[in-house]
């Protein structure tokens, strides 16, 4: 038992998550809902540690990113980060709405005049402005609001960094820094240990969605589904494109990116994923200073796969009811897009009113959405990969747009000893 362990251990975390992907897509289709429904709480648990790391993670490493940023960097950095995320989701709309006019998904389908779909309310942009400053801390914490918790952990980083930086309070600021720094790698020694964890529950969770799915639904909407991933790679190619610009190694940066797209694909979650990402940008060298910022915020902020997913939405609905978009409303698409995922970002059921948003805009019902639920789990694994790594990305240009070096050896620390 100590020789398999010990081997396991040792495999290289992609390795472990690709072989778990494959046996989970296996083991779905053959065992089907009984023995998805065995494993579900092996999923269950790994988004449950998953997301209790992500409060720590968050809170301790852009605490202690402020204190180790350059002055006048901090600024700069999240200028630049915003600049990026909003580029970024227009963008990627742009892509998903030029590849979906080309193959046309949803013509010849007709509206089941009986479907319905509830619509949460949405708060608008200056509650969810008002939302980033949470009325009580613990709430936020509780909450998971992470625009909350970002907002908590700029705070108090900057504070702390105007204690030690004063000489009345330098040396309590230094030793309050301490106690940060050493909760910030107690937290890197946890996540380690988390990952051993992730290839089982990616393993639980490919198994369970598979079966759930089945090849049925694949192929009653399999237009919709060829096209969506069509965009979503058109999208990565751009990736490859802007970091190539940038001077990113591809080769670099997939060494350590893949593992975080793997498990987000399988988890759907990129909060969830979270820790992983922190771990792929922490072994690319890239400072705290960058990540401990950027990833957070892109994990609330940037979805580029959401993005594309609403583009195809918008033209899926369009083709259905047999009124194809022209150039205007594809237009309105782009700038009402961009503008509202960020003006909802945070929000729960945040996909479902940025469609909602966007379809009112151009005169769509949003009733053709509930053509697409059967599909959801299928669009939304390559959605949430693209989303991770569209963070990724926006953090490695940035760094390097710093003048960082990304590593060619992954960096290694006690904290997270755990092969990419």
């Amino acid at each position: 038992m100590t020789r398999i362990w010990k081997a396991y251990a040792q495999a290289s975390l992609i390795l472990r998550v690709t072989v778990a992907l494959v046996l989970g897509v296996v083991v779905g289709l053959i065992g089907g809902e009984t023995v998805a429904a065995w494993l579900a709480p092996l999923g269950d648990l790994l988004l449950r540690l998953l997301t209790f790391l992500i409060v720590p993670i968050v809170l301790f490493t852009l605490m202690v990113g402020v204190n180790q940023s350059r002055e006048g960097r901090a600024g700069r950095v999240g200028g630049k980060v915003f600049g990026y995320y909003l580029t970024s989701s227009a963008l990627a709309i742009m892509v998903g709405l030029a590849v979906a006019t080309l193959f046309s998904p949803g013509s010849g389908m007709t509206l089941d005049e009986s479907a319905s779909f509830s619509v949460p309310e949405n708060p608008g942009v200056v509650d969810t402005l008002l939302n980033i400053v949470p009325d009580n801390i613990i709430g936020a914490f509780a909450e998971l609001n992470m625009l909350g918790i970002i907002f908590t952990a700029l705070v108090f980083g900057i504070a702390l960094l105007k204690m030690r930086q004063s000489e009345r309070q330098h040396a309590m600021g230094e030793r309050l820094y301490g106690v940060i720094e050493a909760l910030n790698e107690v937290t890197l020694k946890v996540m380690s240990g988390v990952l051993h964890y992730v290839p089982i529950g990616v393993f639980a969770i490919v198994a369970e969605t598979v079966s759930q799915q089945g090849l049925a639904t694949l192929l009653s909407l399999g237009d919709m589904v060829i096209v969506l991933y069509i965009a979503l790679a058109t999208q990565l190619l751009i990736y490859c494109g802007i970091m190539r610009l940038f001077g990113v190694k591809l080769r670099t940066f997939f060494r350590e990116a893949r593992t975080p797209m793997a498990t987000a694909f399988a988890t759907q979650s990129s909060s969830g994923t979270l820790p992983l990402t922190v771990n792929a940008a922490h072994r690319l060298g890239i400072p705290k200073s960058i990540y401990g910022f950027s990833l957070p915020l892109g994990a609330t902020l940037n979805m580029d796969g959401a993005a594309i997913r609403i583009a195809i939405s918008a033209v899926f609905a369009a083709n259905v009811i047999g009124a194809p978009l022209d150039f205007i409303s594809m237009v309105q698409i782009v700038l009402i897009g961009t503008l509202v995922s960020v003006g909802t970002a945070g929000v729960p059921g945040a996909g479902i009113i940025m469609i909602a948003t966007v379809f009112a805009q151009v005169g769509l019902p949003i009733e053709t959405v509930a053509l697409l639920t059967a599909i959801d789990a299928l669009v939304g694994m390559g959605c949430t990969a693209l989303n991770v790594t569209g963070d990724l990305v926006g953090t490695s240009v940035i760094a390097r747009s710093e003048g960082e070096e990304l590593q060619e050896e992954p960096v290694e620390d006690a904290g997270l000893a755990v092969k990419g």
